[in-house]
């Protein structure tokens, strides 16, 4: 979601500032006070104005455009430099640097690059007055240049031959030398000095033993050559808290659950109609009483626990994928039950709007065995502390078999990738990549400073190693996991290139050769434009717009937003939406503006909803709430346009997911104190699923689930976090104030709705939401009109007849096929008039006719004049018979 933040040491996703220019907001920052003149702080030790980007060019930010030179070595070797200036292939690839001073290497000095590469590297310069200057020199773009073209048709990591001897590569072109620690010796390894790949080739005996890489390289970070004992980025198996690589095998039979070779898996769905439920692995069963493997891989395989059980009914209604949370090894749960804290306080004891339960559970989080896992440390490997047993192979078992458990359940499988970050950078002992290659594998700042828009030590996938890296390592998952879906994480700052690259790769996985059908792999992921990479500044990038057309989708925030209403930094979380009571249930909140305001804002929400529900199409036309006549792409969201796809399956719709605080929470601050919000979240959760195009929920959102008003839970623990399947269990509200770090400011607003009884449902409200938005999904599931496959066929089949000046505020009526669908968030029983329609035979669709929901059982419609009669706060579909 575009408006995510953690606290230091995890992710800090989305700055405010960030997400502002992301949807493409004016930001005007106030000008800075008059301070008196102060001396230059000295600079960093890895301070890097002067950027290599290929053996014949050096651009320096800073330098006078005269004789420069890079001195490497001990004895005064250097390269000589040239002031020069960037051929168009280089400003193309390197568009951030134009502008800056350019230098051509002397051709009778490129013989020693990589020499120069493999230990300090500094450019200096005498100025015009005679100082010497000196700065660090960024080595990425020469790497590629001197190494990309062989090493990215390398196999790293442990591989294993038809032999049984495993070969053991990295790719380490700056390292002097490289040594492999092999279960407690030492073993020296070789260099390929055309692919900077060092190899040593194993013994059978190998197998299963732990190891890592002696790499001695110089770090910039410290300004000295350094021996890191690291271990494997291509690590296939971990000892327990990641501390060694396993030389492992994946082919290994004795890793392959019973049934793995002959997985059948549930009947591929289209991107455009796939519905999705987004899962955290740890939530799903750490507190079922049902499940016999509690916060584990294995809670998949039980069967007949509430969780599996609920997952199953959601796979007969229409869902078809589960959407883990990071599954891969990350860097912030330790692994052993022995060694994960547990809050030391009675937690059930406390009043439901205490601050007592946020402070005992923040006191072990740091320790704690929860995390959503958005810190990356080994990228293909499973996470330990999910297994039965973090030390070894048990992980791989039983990742498979969580596996095989959703896909017998009837579910496919998306994991959630986190590759445009890690976990550290530097010299941290969390710090794998950088520790091998120093300064190539994150992206870097002007001034050779790791950028961490991310909030994280971002990562560069323009670089060709990284790139490579983030193709292998999805490719593994899918191969050797059996994963059907991949969801990128701020997938923005990869280069458009670099996920197209993924696609390719993964559509020449075939069943006969690789035991998958790659093609069916379905992608997605978040395609904000912001940060250091923003507007293209470095690369293509993989955002909302650049994407569309590709079949890769990304999130559709403009229809989230006019759903709930305000934003994720809104001092004041009552602002209202659609969905949220906006001028027709007012709250009192001033936020909101005068009746006028609201109104005008409410149908400018319709007009958003309205083009998500087309599956944001940029070239739609309808008549918008103006009565003009109107393209999605002219629709105005924030500044930037709100349609941007160019075929459904292109944008993602979804009402919440696991950023910021879920549905239920954000109703009970907006909705008006006498309104409850479990009718609401139904209608809410309805603009996603009868969308065209792929759309996700959040698990347990269909049970109103709640994280007691938690805006960012991804180190809050079980208490406010874990997935209450049996709803005498309630739904997560009132389990005291949430945690101070970010939440503290609302408070005021949370303390009296946590206390309130009137907003923790009974079992009655949690099933019969459930059974609706169910309801939902089977009419989705079982009409063909919501999977149309291209812009002409949406805008033959779907329109809104009553779009226009006299659209009734808050009532959406969308005519799709043979279908009518009627979204009424009034509260208020409305009447609907489409005269073109009179004299046609429309019914109730016989799913919610039959359903659950009694009141919906209510909406009626009149042959003679074309009205649809819709109860209010409900969704009703109607059906023509």
């Amino acid at each position: 979601m575009s408006s995510m933040t953690r606290r230091p040491g995890r992710i800090c996703r989305y700055p405010a500032a960030a997400l502002a220019l992301s949807l493409g907001t004016a930001v005007l920052l106030g000008s800075a006070p008059q301070q008196p003149a102060q001396a230059a702080p000295p600079p960093r030790p890895d301070q890097a104005l002067a950027q290599w980007i290929d053996r014949d060019t050096v651009v320096w930010k800073g330098a006078q455009r005269h004789a420069a030179q890079l001195e490497f070595g001990t004895h005064g070797a250097r390269l000589r430099l040239a002031p020069g200036s960037l051929s168009p292939a280089e400003r193309a690839a390197y568009p951030h640097l134009t502008g800056h001073p350019a230098f051509t290497v002397d051709p009778r000095d490129r013989h020693l690059a990589p020499v120069a590469l493999r230990g300090k590297l500094v450019a200096a310069q005498r100025t015009t007055d005679g100082r010497r200057t000196t700065t660090g020199v960024q080595i990425p773009g020469v790497l590629d240049d001197l190494y990309g073209a062989r090493a990215q048709h390398a196999a790293l990591g442990p591989v294993f031959g038809r032999d049984g001897w495993p070969t053991l590569s990295v790719w380490a072109p700056t390292a002097r030398t490289v040594a492999l620690e092999l279960d407690g010796r030492t073993v020296p390894m070789r260099r390929d000095d055309r692919s900077g790949v060092w190899r040593v080739q194993g013994q059978r005996d190998w197998a299963g033993k732990p190891y890592r890489y002696l790499v001695t390289v110089f770090a910039p970070t410290v300004g000295k050559t350094v021996t890191n004992k690291v271990t494997d980025p291509y690590s296939t198996a971990l000892t327990a808290d990641s501390a060694r690589s396993l030389v492992t095998d994946l082919d290994d039979p004795r890793l392959a659950p019973d049934g793995w070779a002959r997985l059948a898996k549930p009947a591929a769905v289209p991107l455009r109609r796939a519905r999705i439920q987004e899962l955290q692995i740890r939530d799903f069963s750490v507190e079922d009483r049902t499940s016999r493997h509690p916060g584990q891989y294995l809670a998949f395989t039980d069967r007949r626990s509430d969780g599996m059980r609920h997952l199953r009914s959601l796979a007969r209604s229409g869902t078809s994928y589960v959407h883990l949370l990071p599954a891969f090894d990350f860097a912030t749960a330790p692994e052993r039950p022995a060694d994960q804290s547990r809050p030391g306080c009675d937690l059930a004891s406390y009043a439901p709007d205490s601050d007592r339960q946020q402070d005992c559970v923040t006191k072990t989080a740091g320790r704690d065995a929860y995390n959503w896992g958005y810190d990356p440390l080994h990228y293909t490997v499973p996470e330990g502390s999910y297994a039965s047993d973090s030390d070894g192979t048990a992980r791989t078992v039983e990742f498979r078999r969580m596996v095989q458990g959703l896909n017998r359940t009837g579910l496919r499988t998306v994991m959630d990738v986190v590759y445009n970050h890690t976990a550290a950078s530097g010299q941290d002992s969390r710090s794998v990549l950088d520790r091998i290659v120093p300064g190539y594998y994150q992206r870097l700042l002007d001034d050779g400073g790791v950028a961490t828009s991310t909030c994280c030590s971002g990562t560069a996938p323009e670089h060709t190693m990284m790139g490579k890296l983030v193709v292998d390592s999805v490719v593994t998952w899918a191969r050797e996991y059996k994963v059907d879906g991949f969801r990128f994480d701020l997938m923005g700052h990869h280069p458009k290139a670099n996920i197209l690259a993924v696609r390719k790769a993964l559509d020449a996985l075939t069943p006969q050769k690789d035991g998958v059908d790659g093609k069916k792999i379905i992608l997605y992921g978040e395609g904000w434009n912001f940060g250091e990479a923003a507007n293209d500044a470095r690369f293509v990038q993989a955002t909302q717009r650049n994407m569309a057309g590709t079949g890769i989708a990304t999130f559709n925030d403009r229809a989230r937003d006019a759903v709930r209403g305000g934003g994720p930094f809104d001092a004041d979380p009552r602002i209202q939406g659609f969905a949220s009571g906006l001028a027709t249930d007012p709250n009192s909140s001033q936020e909101n503006g005068t009746p006028a305001e609201q109104r005008a804002r409410l149908l400018h929400y319709q007009d958003l909803l309205k083009v998500g529900l087309t599956g944001n199409l940029a070239d739609y036309t309808f008549t918008d709430t103006t009565g003009h006549r109107v393209k999605g792409s002219q629709v105005d969201y924030n500044g930037a346009p709100a349609g941007y796809a160019a075929a459904p399956g292109d944008a993602l719709a979804y009402a919440d997911a696991h950023d910021n605080e879920t549905l239920y929470d954000a109703l009970a601050y907006k909705l008006p104190p006498h309104t409850g919000p479990a009718r609401m979240q139904v209608l809410a959760l309805a603009t996603a699923a009868l969308s065209q195009g792929p759309a996700l929920s959040q698990a347990g959102s269909d049970l109103l689930r709640s994280k007691s008003l938690d805006r960012n839970s991804f180190d809050s623990g079980d208490w406010f976090n874990a997935l209450h399947w049996n709803c005498a269990d309630g739904n997560g509200f009132g389990r005291g104030l949430p945690p101070a770090a970010d939440n503290k400011d609302k408070w005021p607003y949370a303390r009296p709705l946590l206390a309130d009884p009137a907003l923790r449902p009974d079992c009655a409200t949690i099933r019969g939401a459930s059974a609706a938005y169910r309801d939902l999904l089977r009419i989705h599931a079982t009409e063909p009109a919501f999977g149309l496959s291209t812009t002409a066929r949406v805008q033959s089949a779907l329109s809104f007849p009553l779009s226009g000046k006299d659209e009734t505020p808050g009532v959406l009526t969308m005519r799709l096929g043979n279908l009518v669908v009627v979204l009424n968030a009034t509260p208020d029983r409305q009447q609907q008039t489409v005269r073109d329609l009179a004299g046609e035979r429309y019914a109730l669709h016989p799913v919610q006719a039959r359903g659950a929901d009694r009141t919906t059982a209510t909406a009626s419609y009149a042959p003679a004049s074309g009205t649809f009669t819709v109860p209010a706060r409900t969704v009703a579909v109607f059906r023509r018979g």
